[in-house]
């Protein structure tokens, strides 16, 4: 068996039906395409979600909501992973290149450290943002937090 030898399974690949070849073909004339109108010109395209005059879909269902396009994205990263950090990797600065380092975030990710867990190292800790429990916890421990920009 080599490639010059392959071809498709029996009855996989049907043959197209040749119209507009003349009326003894039985699909000549119109070319199955009827009478006059739009559809059986050359050139014609319809309008995307056309439906035939019926009022489309994407008009049909109300619009609701809006996009903020100030809003600000933050990955949350909570203090239970700082903790295993800690742990693993015994470190004690950490800062947004470390998580980085480590896949916690990504370069462009803006992070924001989140309460859930509990801390027990004392840890120095750089990032965007911070919810008011991540700082009480950091504190409690000794340590410190620094926001960037």
């Amino acid at each position: 068996m080599d490639l010059s030898n392959l071809k498709p399974a029996e009855g996989a690949v049907k043959k197209s039906k040749r119209i507009g070849r003349g009326q003894g073909t039985g699909r000549g004339g119109t070319s199955t395409k009827g009478h006059k109108g739009a559809k059986s010109r050359s050139g014609y395209k319809s309008k995307l979600g056309f439906e035939g005059g019926q009022m489309p879909l994407y008009r049909r269902v109300p619009k609701f909501g809006f996009k903020n396009i100030n809003r600000v994205e933050y990955l949350g990263v909570n203090i239970d992973k700082l903790q295993e950090l800690a742990e693993q990797h015994q470190i004690e600065n950490v800062d947004v290149q470390v998580l980085v380092n480590h896949g916690l975030a990504g370069k462009k990710d803006r992070v924001k450290i989140l309460g859930r867990g509990t801390l027990t190292a004392k840890l120095t800790v750089t990032a965007h943002a911070f919810s008011a429990s991540a700082v009480k916890a950091i504190e409690a421990q000794g340590g410190t937090t620094t926001t960037i920009e």
